[in-house]
């Protein structure tokens, strides 16, 4: 009997020391990943609770503010939680900026969890806790234009100085849905350094209206955003009409050429010429000038060019930049495009010198373009050379003016030797007569500039 007593006594002391170990258990480990500090308009909750096999009695997340609870999250209500269950981990990620929650005010604010795990098969939890202080900010950025008198024609470039802040806010200007970004101004070579004032290239599209809102934006990193208008006027332009015969003596040159180089282009049928060169018109001119676009995101955030740019010499213009052309094939119309460029023609094979100083981009093969050069001027500017029978250039080599690129030719869509020129904004086709004139550079571009620099002796003599 004392020896049931004793075991009595021993099991209840293991059952004891059991349960009082289950309940000094740690809980769940809380690992905050957003925010990092602050939240405005937009702002992430990123949440990592670590436990064993992932189990969890509760989850539950609030953000208190002024005395004021708002409930972000429990394991009862995960409809605007992203919920990711990975091993021994659970995530959870949730948007907590104030257009989700709308009775956020600025101000700070404190984000608490408190989880709680099974320990002793359920019979018992362990529960831990952590909180994150944050600043709510819902301060828009400011602008301020510096520059005045913006003048542009449709299918045009022009610039604007303005001021940002704080300095690291997102900038530029948007027309309608195309967006060009503000550069530093100390890369325009406006001194001394200012990290507000920036500089924006930007562009009226040839198939834009001349009523197109143009306007100065800026955001910050939690969606804080800004816009402000500025004085611009808007000259409108009407562009040729051509017609272009198409005859089995121009596809037969150009379309099993192109085939044979764009591997990734499906025709139906490739003796179809006609049909294929539909697509070439088309789809895959829609794909590289999308391969053109994507090249202004990595231009240079300094000007590299200097003075007016050059058109090729000793060329005659047969054809004009925005030119709307018609495609007939046996008298029938089968396509409609726009010619967004110049065609340059002087003599076969004759030395592409390129317009300005810059940096190669892009050397190489592009469809419709042939064998082609882009060139990379700064800030979004850029310069495009195509149809060329030969390159000698490579990417990311500088540029001088004048130095030779490569040989004209007739590769892509041309059905004769040419050299098809354009200029860039942004990786939009501007025309090129802007960038031509030294009066439109100096009146558009540099006197701008130099009124914006508090030491214009210094910048004029950078210009010379």
């Amino acid at each position: 009997m004392a020896k049931l007593i004793g075991l009595v006594v021993v099991l209840l002391i293991a059952a004891y020391a059991t349960w009082h170990s289950a309940g000094t258990a740690p809980g769940p480990k809380i690992t905050f990943l957003l925010p990092t500090g602050h939240i405005g308009q937009t702002g992430e909750l990123a949440l990592k609770v670590a436990t064993p096999d992932g189990k969890l009695n509760s989850l539950d997340v609030s953000l208190e503010q002024g005395g004021k609870q708002m409930r972000l999250f429990d394991l009862a209500n995960t409809e605007d939680a992203k919920v990711v269950h990975e091993h021994n981990n659970v995530q959870i990620g949730r948007s907590i900026g104030k257009r989700s929650m709308p009775q956020l005010e600025a101000g700070k604010a404190r984000i608490t969890v408190t989880a709680s795990r099974p320990v002793l098969f359920g019979l018992r939890e362990a529960m831990s806790s952590a909180s994150r202080e944050v600043d709510v900010d819902l301060s828009p950025p400011t602008l301020t234009v510096e520059s005045k008198f913006h003048f542009i024609n449709l299918g045009g470039s022009e610039l604007v100085v303005y001021r940002v802040s704080p300095a690291n806010a997102i900038s530029g200007v948007r027309v309608a849905d195309q967006e060009y970004p503000g550069f530093p101004a100390s890369g325009a070579r406006v001194s001394p350094a200012d990290p507000g004032l920036r500089v924006a290239f930007f562009a009226l599209l040839w198939n834009q209206d001349s009523q197109t809102p143009i306007e100065l934006f800026a955001h910050d990193d939690v969606g804080n955003e800004s816009r402000a208008s500025f004085d611009h006027r808007v000259f409108p332009k009407k562009f040729r009409e051509s017609r272009i015969a198409l005859d089995d003596r121009f596809l037969g040159h150009v379309v099993p050429a192109i085939l044979q180089k764009s591997t990734d282009l499906k025709v139906d049928n490739p003796t179809d010429y006609l049909s294929s060169f539909l697509r070439i018109n088309n789809d895959l001119r829609h794909e590289n000038n999308d391969t053109i676009r994507a090249l202004a995101r990595a231009s240079e955030p300094k000007i590299l060019w200097d003075g007016p740019f050059r058109q090729l010499v000793n060329t005659a213009v047969e054809g004009g930049f925005a030119d709307q052309r018609t495609y007939a094939y046996q008298g029938r119309v089968v396509d409609h495009q726009v010619h967004l460029g110049f065609d340059l023609a002087s003599v076969a094979n004759a030395p592409v010198q390129a317009a300005n100083i810059g940096r190669v981009a892009y050397a190489a093969w592009l469809g419709i373009y042939g064998n082609c050069v882009i060139v990379d001027h700064g800030m979004g500017v850029q310069s495009l050379y195509a149809h060329m029978s030969s390159i000698v250039v490579k990417p990311g080599a500088p540029v001088s003016t004048g130095q030779v690129l490569g040989y004209t030719g007739s590769t892509g869509l041309a059905g004769g030797d040419h050299l098809h020129f354009t200029m860039l904004l942004g990786g939009n086709p501007v025309t090129p007569i802007d960038w031509w004139s030294g009066k439109w550079v100096q009146d558009r571009i540099l006197r701008k500039l130099q009124e914006a620099s508090q030491d214009r002796l210094a910048m004029l003599r950078t210009w010379d």
